[in-house]
């Protein structure tokens, strides 16, 4: 028998991780974090954070 692997397609998306992502690149392409808690209705409405 043979031990070599043969692949006719791209490795899946999930299983191959991504790669390193420096935090000045992550700024540039989404901005500042943002909280997670998000301001109710009413603080909406009045422009209250």
């Amino acid at each position: 028998m043979s031990s070599i692997s043969f692949r006719s397609s791209r490795p899946d998306g999930w299983t191959v991780p991504r790669p390193h992502r420096d935090a000045s690149l992550r700024y540039r392409a989404h901005g500042p974090i943002q909280p997670m808690s998000q301001p109710g209705l009413l603080a909406r409405l009045l422009g209250k954070n």
